[in-house]
């Protein structure tokens, strides 16, 4: 047995790049007791070992414009009051009722 401990075919954790997941992965390759290939048990691609690293994280564009548009906004824009118009709103009187399906219409009395 190596000094590592470390066969062909042992089962070990690693990044997927296909999967992009933390999976198992068989030990494929080895160059001097060091894991150079392995192979993905769950959709069995083969690449390099990568010492369970990866999948870097992105920042997400449109996180970074919402962030850019409120600098922008100064403070009193944000927390300026109502106008004038929206605090005289009328209450509403009665509801109307919309129907969206084709009923039967009744017909006038001649």
């Amino acid at each position: 047995m190596s000094e590592s401990g470390q066969r062909l075919g042992d089962l070990i954790d690693d990044y997927c790049p296909r999967c992009r997941l933390l999976l198992n992965h068989a030990i494929a390759s080895m160059v001097e007791r060091q894991v150079v290939k392995v192979i993905c048990q769950t959709c069995y691609s083969e690449h390099a070992y990568q010492h369970g690293q990866g999948g870097k994280k992105k920042s997400h564009p449109r996180a970074t414009l919402f962030d850019q548009v409120l600098a922008k906004v100064t403070p009193t824009e944000q927390n300026a009051p109502a106008g004038p118009a929206d605090a005289k709103k009328k209450p509403a009187e009665h509801a109307r009722y919309i129907t969206r399906h084709k009923g039967k219409t009744p017909h006038p009395k001649s």
